[in-house]
């Protein structure tokens, strides 16, 4: 079973390639206060069709490059503009 994530494309300028932010939230074990964490990824674009914007879900793959291990699987919701 390969893993999934569901986040918002923060840039397109590559050849191919996007990256997505992934947004965590959770409670933290002491406080309990509600804290957001988020992690960026390269995943794989081939028909660059992903935008600015767009919330996106990704699927992890074999390496493809030094930074990338996912590819695009979807575009949940283009951008408005």
């Amino acid at each position: 079973m390969k893993k999934t994530k569901t986040g918002r494309v923060v840039s397109d300028r590559m050849e191919q390639t996007i990256v997505v932010r992934v947004e965590e939230h959770r409670l933290h074990p002491q406080y309990r206060k509600h804290v957001t964490s988020h992690v960026k990824f390269h995943a794989h674009d081939p028909q660059q069709e992903a935008g600015m914007g767009d919330l996106v879900r990704i699927e992890e793959c074999r390496p493809l490059s030094r930074t990338k291990r996912w590819r695009l699987l979807e575009i949940v919701e283009k951008a408005e503009g």
